[in-house]
C-alpha cells in the first residue's frame, strides 16, 4: 500500500477505536520505526488529529460528532428459531436507486460494523503472516455471509468490516438484511473457529453493532485513491453501538430496532435479556 492509503486505514482505525497502542499498528500494517514515525508527524503535528500518550499511545483528538439516546445493546448470544423464520425471501421489494453520478446524494442507510475481539492480544501470539492468514479467512467467511444479503463491504479496516445496506441497491427490508447478516457472521465465525482451534490453538470472537439514519454518500479521497463514503453521524453511532457489544454478541440502536419491526412477529429475540 501507498503511504496515503496506510494514513487512511489507520485514521479510520483511530476513529472508531478512539486510541491505538504504536506497536498494534506496527504489527497490523507491518511498519518499521521509520514508517511509524512518519505517520506519527502527519497525524500529530500535520493534521492535529491525534496526540501522543507516553511514547506508546496514539490518542484520537478529532471531531466526534454527538451520540443521540439509543436502547442498550441488544445481545444474541441465543438467536431463536422466529427470527430464522423471516429471512429475507427473493420476493422482497427493490426500492429504485438513482444512477451513480460524481454528485453526492442523501439516502437512508443502515451501517454495521464488525470487529474481532482483543485482535492486538492475539497478533501478538501469532507470527505476522499467520495473523494475516487468520485476519484473511476471517474477512472471507464474513464477506460470503455480507454477498449473501446484498450488503455492501465499504471499508475493510484491517480486522474490521465497515458495511452498507441500502447502497448501492436498496430494498425495504435492509434493516433485517443487516440484522441477519450479523447473525450469519456470528454463526460463520463459529464454524471458521472449529479448524483455528484444531490447527493454531486459537479461536476468534466478533462484535457486531447497527444503526439506520440519513447520511450522504459521494466520492472521497485523492490523489488516485477514490472511495464511495456515507457521511454524517450514523456511521459514528454505529461505530460507538459496536464497541458497547459483548464478544459474540450484536447491538443494535432504537432506530434501527423500530423498522426490524416491521418484519418480525415475535419480537422477544431483539429484546435484551
Amino acid at each position: 500500500m501507498t503511504f496515503d492509503e496506510v494514513l487512511t486505514q489507520v485514521l479510520e482505525l483511530l476513529k472508531r477505536q478512539g486510541r491505538v497502542s504504536y506497536g498494534a499498528l506496527k504489527r497490523r500494517f507491518d511498519l518499521d520505526d521509520d514508517y511509524l514515525n512518519d505517520l506519527k508527524d502527519e497525524i500529530i503535528h500535520a493534521q492535529r488529529l491525534a496526540t501522543d500518550e507516553d511514547g506508546r499511545i496514539l490518542v484520537w483528538t478529532g471531531d466526534v460528532a454527538g451520540t443521540p439516546e439509543v436502547t442498550s445493546p441488544p445481545t444474541q448470544s441465543t438467536p431463536q428459531a422466529p427470527l430464522q423464520q423471516h429471512l429475507p425471501s427473493q420476493s422482497a421489494t427493490l426500492l429504485p436507486t438513482p444512477p451513480h453520478t460524481a454528485e453526492a446524494e442523501r439516502r437512508q442507510l443502515t451501517v454495521m460494523f464488525c470487529d474481532l475481539v482483543a485482535s492486538t492480544e492475539l497478533a501478538s501470539q501469532l507470527d505476522p503472516e499467520e495473523y494475516r492468514d487468520v485476519v484473511r479467512a476471517y474477512q472471507r467467511v464474513c464477506s460470503e455471509v455480507i454477498t449473501r444479503f446484498d450488503g455492501h463491504i465499504a471499508q475493510l479496516l484491517g480486522d474490521g468490516l465497515l458495511v452498507y445496506f441500502g447502497y448501492p441497491v436498496a430494498h425495504e427490508d435492509d434493516a433485517l438484511r443487516a440484522v441477519h447478516t450479523s447473525l450469519g457472521i456470528r454463526e460463520a465465525v463459529e464454524a471458521l473457529n472449529t479448524s483455528l482451534e484444531s490447527a493454531k490453538g486459537i479461536t476468534l470472537a466478533v462484535r457486531l453493532g447497527i444503526h439506520t439514519g440519513l447520511v450522504v454518500v459521494g466520492e472521497m479521497g485523492g490523489q488516485g485513491r477514490q472511495e464511495q463514503l456515507a457521511l454524517g453521524e450514523v456511521p459514528n453511532i454505529a461505530s460507538r453501538i459496536q464497541g458497547r457489544a459483548e464478544p459474540n454478541a450484536l447491538a443494535i440502536s432504537e432506530a434501527t430496532y423500530r423498522l426490524v419491526l416491521r418484519f418480525i412477529n415475535d419480537v422477544r429475540v431483539m429484546l435484551p435479556s
